[in-house]
């Protein structure tokens, strides 16, 4: 779990920046949106190799976003709200939005991620511990 916060807050600030930079030349939404997807790619890998210590997969990438559809409905639905019927700031309202969204974005990642049989890693899991899933990228 605390890996996954780890890569949930770069993702945040990778998302969030892109945000920013996007925002003066697009109308909210759209900038939300392509910040969303550029940051999910970002996402994908570091929790593949970081968070859940396995390989990425083409099978695994392509059903990676179904993460994201939940992350991305549960932030759009709440940066509307937000901006519209809250009056909070457009620049503001989407890092309120993710934060509110993270509990349905682990649980989905999880079961897309992991490994079957090894949901929660043990404490002896990793490098040398035979448990170790780590191969060359198929990816790459």
């Amino acid at each position: 779990m605390i890996r996954f916060a780890l890569v949930g807050g770069v993702n945040t600030l990778t998302f969030f920046g892109c945000y920013l930079l996007l925002h003066p030349w697009m109308p909210y939404f759209a900038a939300y949106t392509l910040a969303f997807l550029l940051s999910m790619t970002g996402s994908f890998f570091l929790n593949t190799y970081f968070t859940y210590r396995t390989r990425p997969t083409w099978k695994k990438f392509a059903l990676f976003p179904l993460t994201n559809v939940t992350n991305y409905l549960v932030q759009s639905v709440g940066l509307y709200a937000l901006v519209s019927w809250a009056g909070t700031d457009d620049r503001l309202a989407p890092l309120i939005a993710a934060v509110v969204a993270i509990p349905f974005t682990y649980v989905i990642s999880q079961r897309i991620l992991a490994p079957r049989g090894r949901r929660r890693a043990p404490a002896g899991s990793g490098p040398g511990s035979g448990t170790d899933e780590r191969q060359p990228s198929r990816l790459a």
